[in-house]
């Protein structure tokens, strides 16, 4: 069953507020996004750049765990968020 838009929209927001508290993490995504603190602030209602702050965190299963650990969510809601975000979709290759 496929995550609505609004909870999907809710869990990134949340894992945004995370990533933001985090002083190891926060420097490497916005070295790798090229995003800025203003940039971020402005962004953080958007469906799309909500996408891509999971698609980082997805990158590597120890940031699944710290972040879903700290904000006491089940692993799997990570990619169940982003599959309902915009270019989220799953590709089927048959």
């Amino acid at each position: 069953m496929r995550m609505k838009l609004e909870i999907a929209e809710a869990t990134a927001l949340n894992v945004l507020g995370w990533l933001v508290s985090d002083e190891e993490l926060l420097p490497i995504f916005m070295g790798s996004t090229g995003v800025d603190q203003d940039a971020l602030r402005q962004s953080a209602g958007d469906a799309a750049f909500l996408g891509s702050v999971l698609d980082f965190l997805l990158m590597d299963d120890a940031w699944v765990m710290r972040v879903c650990d700290a904000l006491n969510i089940p692993y799997q809601q990570l990619a169940a968020a982003r599959q309902a975000l915009p270019g989220g979709a799953q590709i089927h290759w048959t």
